[in-house]
């Protein structure tokens, strides 16, 4: 196989590869997929033991190919053992140990004509902090439910697979969510504190 047939290899073809035991396939694999999985389990329980539970993710994957059965997207499959792990370790940690690392994807505007001032700069750190507070506030269902919709684009179907619920309960985790988060950041928007 050559190595353009390689990278145009579907998800749901590999892992027929790897139920048999092909480590170059699960390689490929873990490669296509590693990086939403970290950036997933870092937003849910910081990023200090993001890597080593995304292995985690990935040995499950291993261990579970051989009874994979092709009924929903790989992705969705994927993103079901990374709840279900992350779920399990964050009822381990104390409330206090949930705060995320950062949150990369979360940018505040720069200035264009100059670098920020340090009151600008003080401004948008206490603004991050205050975004990481509030999520890590959601219930878990909730904090996955938006990070799988806003971080990574997952359409609410796939949501709903991941989480075990409907459709409408994945629209009504996000409307909860984001009134949560809107009601916690208001003094931190504009005339949200007034």
């Amino acid at each position: 196989m050559d190595s353009a047939s390689i990278s145009d290899e579907s998800d749901e073809e590999m892992m027929k590869s790897v139920a048999v035991g092909d480590t170059g396939s699960f390689r490929r694999l873990v490669e296509r997929h590693q990086q939403m999985v970290i950036g997933t389990v870092a937003r849910m329980i910081g990023s200090a033991d993001a890597e080593d539970l995304a292995q985690q993710v990935f040995i499950n994957v291993w261990k579970s190919a051989p009874r994979w059965r092709p009924e929903a997207r790989f992705t969705t499959w994927l993103m079901t053992i990374t709840k279900r792990l992350v779920f399990n370790e964050s009822r381990r940690r104390t409330r206090s140990r949930l705060l995320p690392q950062s949150y990369e994807d979360i940018r505040v505007p720069e200035r264009v004509d100059h670098a920020p001032l340090p009151d600008e700069l003080l401004q948008q750190r206490e603004l991050s902090l205050a975004i990481e507070r509030a999520m890590a506030l959601l219930p878990e269902k909730e904090r996955l439910a938006v990070i799988l919709r806003q971080q990574e684009g997952m359409p609410y179907e796939e949501i709903a697979t991941v989480l075990g619920v409907s459709v409408p309960a994945v629209k009504s985790l996000l409307f909860r969510a984001r009134n949560s988060l809107k009601q916690r950041l208001a003094n931190h928007l504009p005339g949200g504190g007034e």
